[in-house]
């Protein structure tokens, strides 16, 4: 079949917002879309679960910047609001055996016996974040922002704790990760931004180098120091921006958008209650119906590729949409714009694949299902009649097309069940 002649692009709006309305536009038109990116760069999106499924598992597609087109015609300034995506040095932006060495460095931390391990501390600042929350709502005329005091610090404490990063650290690195996933950032902003993620992250490193503990830094330092091969410098820093950055905006998003979909739900969260499903079910519902990633930058193909019958030049930066193909109604029935948290129990259910599909499928997916069903479950319990404060129309979302949920939460957690979503 030859392929279809490429459509006029969609243009991305750098500021973000919610994805769901566009998402729908460009499924209709077809499971891949050339997009403009910011800067006027030439991009495609794919949209479609089965096109995306076949994307992110093809030997044909790579990951190394070294194969971005347009990057390597210098017509990517420094300050490109997308630039650390594609040339941090980390298993994210690696093939082939550096991709293998890169991850096998990090993957011991994430298996789901040592990420089990990990569940009595979940727990406990689980329940001190609950108390904080609480006394939040009380100062606040029974209001509390839950993505403040709840949804950021659990996983920006359980990633910190993990990779040895001091918690004076922690709000500047989660202010610092904002800067770096926005999409409407000025030029110098981003740069400055970079710079000094870079520099913090350089100093925690060599923090741990001097006082090395039990923790992921100082035994990625180790491997480095064993076999000078093994990491280098630039390796490091950019395997501790992918953690960080990872290791806690995916599942502050997670959480944000649960609650937010469960307060806009009360039929599926009563299901929950009465044990007709659980709270994994909600994370994995959440994953695929409001995905906390929308669009994550970049694979290229090695060579031209047609991809359901549309043309990808080779070189081009190919997004992955991730909120899109949660929705695709292709895979996921002619209800798949509806929040069901049963929809995982059906025989004909598909998985979703808002953590990624193949060799690059996210590392920390356990972690983050853990952090994600412990904190509803005990959120829920805690405060059985929270609510949202506002109308879902009047939060504010995020100013980026990469992640997907909005800039703060208030919540009530009082007796009234608070504003419904529309």
């Amino acid at each position: 079949m030859e392929p279809t002649p490429a459509r006029a692009p969609h243009r991305l709006d750098p500021s973000g917002g919610c994805p769901h309305a566009d998402n729908a536009l460009l499924l209709a038109r077809g499971a891949v879309a050339p997009v403009v990116l910011p800067g006027g760069i030439e991009g495609m999106a794919v949209l479609g679960h089965e096109a995306l499924r076949e994307f992110l598992q093809h030997s044909d597609v790579a990951k190394d910047a070294q194969h971005f087109r347009a990057l390597r015609e210098g017509r990517i300034g420094a300050g490109w609001p997308l630039l650390t995506f594609a040339t941090v040095r980390g298993m994210t932006t690696a093939d082939g055996d550096d991709h293998r060495r890169l991850r096998s460095l990090v993957s011991r931390a994430f298996t789901p016996r040592r990420v089990e391990e990990l569940r009595p501390r979940v727990e406990e600042l689980t329940a001190s974040l609950l108390d904080g929350l609480a006394r939040a709502a009380r100062a606040g005329d029974g209001i509390a922002d839950l993505r403040e005091h709840f949804a950021l610090p659990l996983p920006m404490g359980v990633i910190g704790e993990l990779l040895g990063v001091d918690a004076e650290f922690r709000d500047r690195l989660h202010r610092l990760s904002n800067q770096v996933v926005a999409t409407d950032i000025e030029p110098e902003a981003a740069v400055a931004a970079n710079r000094e993620l870079v520099a913090v992250l350089t100093a925690v490193a060599e923090a741990r180098a001097e006082r090395p503990g039990d923790d992921l830094t100082s035994a990625l330092i180790a491997a480095r120091d064993e076999d000078g091969d093994r990491l280098g410098p630039q390796e490091l820093i950019g395997t501790l921006v992918l953690m960080i950055i990872a290791g806690h905006e995916t599942t502050l998003n997670l959480i944000t958008n649960a609650v937010r979909a469960l307060c806009g739900h009360r039929d599926q969260l009563e299901l929950v209650r009465a044990g007709k499903a659980s709270w994994a079910d909600v994370v994995e519902e959440t994953l695929r119906w409001d995905a906390p990633v929308s669009y994550f930058p970049f694979r290229y193909p090695v060579r031209d590729l047609t991809l359901d019958g549309t043309l990808i030049p080779a070189g081009t930066a190919v997004l992955a949409g991730y909120s899109a193909a949660g929705r695709d109604a292709a895979a996921h029935g002619p209800d798949a714009d509806r929040f069901d948290v049963t929809r995982s129990a059906r025989t004909d259910a598909v998985r979703h694949l808002s953590l990624g599909h193949g060799a690059h499928y996210c590392l920390g997916a356990p972690l983050a299902r853990l952090e994600a069903t412990v904190a509803l479950e005990r959120l829920f319990t805690r405060f059985p009649r929270l609510g949202l404060a506002v109308r879902e129309d009047e939060l504010s979302r995020h100013a980026s097309f990469v992640g997907n949920s909005v800039r703060a939460l208030p919540v009530r957690l009082g007796d009234r069940a608070g504003v419904m979503m529309s």
